[in-house]
């Protein structure tokens, strides 16, 4: 039976890998279907840190990563597929066969941003297409950027890349927002940006380049195709946490974030850190703070069990 067990590598999770390490909890991180998280999709970081020039993502998560292991971490290239948070010990079922039995755990398996699902899209994320626009909007000063999106999310990664951007395109599907009436009201009174109604983003150019040069528009009341110039493309149309495993074991949120008090879930013994139970920040240095914190708090929960 295992002291700790942490569900994911990102952030979040190598944090409270290298603290649960050093406090000779003997941890396991089970990397998942994603190992090293959203992060790695990252091409340049420049607000993590302790970093003077910008780092790549995934060399900035591959750091962490020897670092859990330098420290004594052990990883299992696998994916917990269910499990039963409510039994002593807890049971985590694996896909490659096999369960694992843990005192505690500590669930850091992140949020997958929604796309679009346009091939070329996919093709150019970390090249001009983002889903993160106060991780990458300062890499497209002065230059013009698109948002896709209609809620409160778009509404603030629009007015955020006003004061970065020369230009913002808001992309919406209907003709209206379903935002807050002020964060609405905020948007169409900023003077750089426009607003684009009834229409979506059918593609985005340019693949042969390697990077965004425009996107090609549908109105979707009239089917009429547009190209607008851009250099960068901020998909704002939400998140996914990834919890299906642990549905019906732990409190979740009406769109399925764990709810944590300081990193505690509704199960004793069980603590979320990162994406996973963040609904509103989505950074890598608050994942790995709430990484630190679960390891802290796995660790006095295993003192006085």
């Amino acid at each position: 039976m295992e002291n700790i067990v942490i569900i994911g590598s990102g952030p979040a999770g190598l944090t409270a890998a290298i603290y649960a390490a050093r406090a000779n909890l003997n941890p396991v991180v089970i990397d998942g279907m994603q190992p090293g998280g959203q992060l790695t999709q990252t091409t340049d970081v420049e607000n993590y840190p302790g970093f003077e020039n910008p780092v790549n993502g995934f060399e900035l998560v591959n750091t962490m990563r020897k670092q859990a292991e330098r420290v004594g971490t052990r990883f299992m290239m696998d994916v917990v597929t269910s499990c039963d948070l409510l039994a002593s010990p807890k049971k985590l079922t694996l896909m490659m066969g096999g369960t694992l039995e843990a005192r505690t755990v500590i669930i850091a398996t992140g949020a997958s941003a929604r796309y679009l699902g346009l091939q070329a899209e996919q093709q150019l994320i970390g090249k001009g297409v983002s889903a993160c626009a106060t991780c990458d909007g300062s890499f497209f000063k002065g230059q013009r950027v698109a948002v896709v999106g209609g809620g409160d999310t778009a509404m603030e990664d629009a007015l955020y890349l006003s004061r970065i951007a020369e230009h913002v395109t808001v992309i919406h599907r209907r003709d209206a927002f379903r935002a807050s009436k002020i964060m609405s009201s905020r948007l169409l009174a900023t003077p750089n940006i426009e607003v684009v109604w009834d229409t979506v983003v059918d593609d985005v150019l340019d693949v042969a380049k390697g990077e965004v040069t425009g996107l090609r528009l549908r109105n979707v009341k009239t089917n009429v195709i547009t190209e607008r110039a851009v250099q960068g493309l901020f998909v704002a149309i939400g998140h996914t946490p990834n919890t299906v495993p642990f549905a019906g074991q732990i409190e979740m949120d009406e769109e399925g974030y764990t709810v944590t008090q300081q990193t505690r879930t509704s199960v004793e013994g069980v603590f979320a850190a990162g994406d996973v139970q963040d609904r509103h920040f989505k950074q890598a240095v608050t994942a790995a703070g709430t990484g630190c914190a679960a390891a802290l708090q796995a660790e006095r929960y295993l003192a006085v069990t």
